[in-house]
């Protein structure tokens, strides 16, 4: 019982977060600065994902291909996900060849 409602804690904590935003903004727009920080955090997070991965163990160098395709598609504007889903099929389709 008590970890459900530490569950059910949890939650309403984070929905009080997420609907802290729109209701302090408003219908106000977000400074230009603000916004090209926040354009910045999913590269940043998927960096901080990637060294987090790939570190502590021997490199994996298919992982590494997949990285730098889905990073180089990122760099080329390509959305996050498609970008991260090829980065993906190139490790799957190096994996294959290789073995």
């Amino acid at each position: 019982m008590k970890l459900w409602l530490c569950v059910l804690a949890v939650s309403a904590g984070n929905w009080l977060i997420k609907a802290a935003g729109p209701l302090v903004l408003g219908k106000r727009d977000l400074p230009p600065a603000l916004i090209s920080v926040t354009r910045l955090t999913a590269p940043a997070l998927l960096a901080g994902l990637i060294v987090t991965d790939l570190g502590g163990r021997t490199i994996d160098w298919t992982q590494l291909i997949g990285v730098g395709v889905a990073g180089i598609l990122n760099l080329l504007r390509m959305p996050m996900l498609p970008a991260a889903a090829a980065g993906v099929a190139t490790t799957a389709l190096v994996r294959l060849a290789s073995a």
